[in-house]
């Protein structure tokens, strides 16, 4: 249980997750994560950035004893969610001169989730700074990224930004930094979509803030280090601020073959305009998959059939889940197929009100579709290829 370097007096004292499956008993973990948290060794004060899962307390306790720390006079906590603060009762117990530093509306979080006395908290403005001797801890508020108590603390001397969830990535991984590049960025594509998407325009202006900032490292939460800080900002810098590309996302699914029979066509039309399609079979779709792919997306179709009038439950809830997500998209429609009636395209509409979309002309059919019904999903396909081209959509 040994502490790894970051530099001198700066140490990652976190914990590698390898068999943690699901987050929020919602978010689908492939790649397992880490819990990172990091201890910095002013010449006169000690701070300890962040803690661990409570499930993994032991872990950073024990890296702690393996560095001989004998006193911690802060801990920072950039945010309350309990998988950075759920160790915080066992490291105050340890070290019980410690003090809590972390926001306003941190601090009375804290005391409500983990029944932490007031007195044991510093609450820190906005650009308040607080000294180690002969290191500079700089708090800077970022409510909403992606919870309303949150902040980041950049470590002046070092140039180290710590910035709790925001950039990082469910990823467990042996790498202390982001060696592997390309499997960094697909992790931190799914966390971006799944956690961070909802608050783009809010991250847009914590982008814009720290712009002002010299930074070195980019120490995360969840997942690697960043020791080339553009990798990750120039990532996010395309996810919030670029446009849409000329992809269409296409989560459906089909009970008697109707609803399959049409996707199957409707992709070969987009296709053939030069439409880039990802299509998912909701059956079986790892729904980070799913939230990725809308990142990217300029057009959402959802293919349905009918369950008792209404849209089926796994297409419901990919359409609750864009919805939820705010992407940036600019089209909406769907197709699918039913038996004798039903308000699915109704019921479909109305939950994609989040979305500030332009609703295309819908292809529903009775039952199996016949030649007609092929020709209005070409001419669907043909109204996106031109929608995408009049917004110069790549």
């Amino acid at each position: 249980m040994q502490a790894r370097k970051v530099k001198d007096d700066i140490y990652w004292v976190g914990a590698i997750d390898w068999d943690r499956r699901l987050f929020d008993e919602l978010i689908p973990l492939p790649d397992g994560t880490s819990y990172n948290a990091y201890l910095v060794k002013g010449s006169k004060k000690t701070a300890l950035i962040d803690t661990v899962d409570p499930t993994m307390e032991h872990v950073l306790t024990r890296r702690l004893d393996a560095l001989g720390v004998e006193n911690i006079d802060y801990i920072v906590a950039n945010h309350a969610e309990q998988d950075h603060s759920g160790a915080l009762p066992r490291v105050l117990e340890k070290f019980p001169a410690a003090k809590v530093v972390t926001t306003p509306k941190g601090k009375g979080m804290l005391m409500d989730l983990l029944l932490i006395p007031e007195e044991k908290f510093i609450a820190v403005d906005d650009k308040e700074t607080l000294s180690l001797g002969n290191k500079t801890l700089e708090f800077i508020h970022a409510p909403w990224v992606h919870w309303p108590e949150t902040m980041l603390t950049y470590l002046r001397e070092d140039r180290i930004l710590f910035p709790c969830d925001f950039f990082g990535s469910h990823l467990a991984t042996s790498d202390l930094y982001a060696t592997d590049e390309a499997r960094v960025y697909e992790a931190a594509k799914r966390y971006y979509a799944e956690i961070m998407m909802p608050f783009r325009k809010i991250i847009e202006k914590n982008l814009q803030k720290l712009e002002g900032y010299e930074i070195e490292l980019i120490a995360p939460s969840h997942g690697p280090i960043y020791r080339r800080p553009e990798f990750i900002l120039e990532a996010y810098r395309d996810w919030v601020f670029g446009p849409p590309k000329n992809i269409v996302v296409l989560p459906y699914i089909s009970m008697h073959g109707s609803t399959q029979k049409m996707v199957e066509h409707f992709v070969e039309a987009l296709m053939e305009k030069g439409v880039g399609v990802n299509q998912f079979n909701l059956a079986a779709t790892d729904i980070g998959e799913l939230a990725m792919s809308l990142v990217d997306a300029a057009t959402l179709v959802v293919g349905t059939p009918t369950v008792l009038t209404g849209a089926h439950p796994n297409v419901v809830y990919a359409a609750y889940l864009a919805n939820a997500l705010r992407p940036k998209l600019q089209f909406a429609s769907i197709i699918g197929s039913y038996g004798w009636g039903g308000k699915m395209v109704d019921q479909i509409v109305g939950m994609l009100s989040n979305l500030k979309v332009e609703v295309l002309e819908p292809v529903i059919v009775k039952g199996f579709p016949k030649d007609g019904d092929f020709e209005s999903l070409d001419r669907l396909a043909a109204t996106i290829a031109e929608k995408h081209k009049e917004h110069n959509l790549t």
